[in-house]
């Protein structure tokens, strides 16, 4: 079963927040990671409200997870965290 990585959040540092960004996309792609969503257009209908939201799709829950886990991810999120706020989950997908 494939799976989706969704990622909602607030950037309260924009400069270390695009190094995550600009270290993040190439550790998602070597994953295996697919973007389908990236901080496009959207509409909260609940919930607490962030303006940047982002989708990759994986291959499984597995490899999303171990991309999570991954040196390369760890890395980017070393600059993220301190530089925004977030909530990142994994989904099966049921296809």
């Amino acid at each position: 079963m494939g799976a989706l990585w969704i990622a909602h959040v607030t950037v309260t540092d924009t400069e270390a927040y695009g190094k995550y960004a600009e270290l993040a996309g190439p550790a998602i792609a070597k994953h295996g990671g697919e973007f389908i969503a990236r901080a496009g257009r959207f509409v909260q209908l609940e919930g607490k409200e962030r303006p940047r939201n982002v989708v990759a799709k994986f291959a499984s829950v597995e490899a999303a997870v171990d991309c999570y886990n991954s040196p390369e991810y760890q890395e980017a999120l070393s600059h993220a965290k301190g530089a925004s706020e977030r909530e990142l989950l994994v989904v099966e997908t049921t296809d």
